[in-house]
């Protein structure tokens, strides 16, 4: 399988899905919630499974998702020692110097 087709972006539904928080985060599970407001409810959770490397702040805005850059899935593996068998990148507004942000994953579900 080649690399674009390994990490390819996620598509999400239809919907208003601007705010984003981490619900949970632990060795077993990256779970973020989305929604137009966070304040009053989620109407969408995306859940990556048995994440290897995590790089993520704990609440942003619009994310953009996309396939990792060559830079990026070449960092991962330098700090995981192997290619992983899957990386999600995404990029938003956390309201800090850094647009880029990339969770990395071992597998989404």
């Amino acid at each position: 399988m080649d690399a674009e087709r390994r990490h390819a972006e996620i598509r999400l539904p239809q919907g208003s899905w601007w705010d984003w928080d981490v619900v949970a985060w632990n060795a077993g599970q990256l779970r973020l919630a989305a929604g137009h407001d966070l304040t009053y409810h989620h109407g969408l959770e995306l859940v990556f499974a048995d994440p290897a490397l995590v790089s993520c702040p704990s609440n942003f805005q619009d994310p953009a998702f996309r396939a990792p850059s060559p830079d990026e899935l070449l960092r991962v593996t330098r700090q995981l020692g192997e290619e992983p068998p899957a990386v999600v990148a995404f990029e938003a507004d956390a309201g800090g110097p850094e647009p880029g942000l990339v969770p990395h994953c071992r597998r989404a579900t």
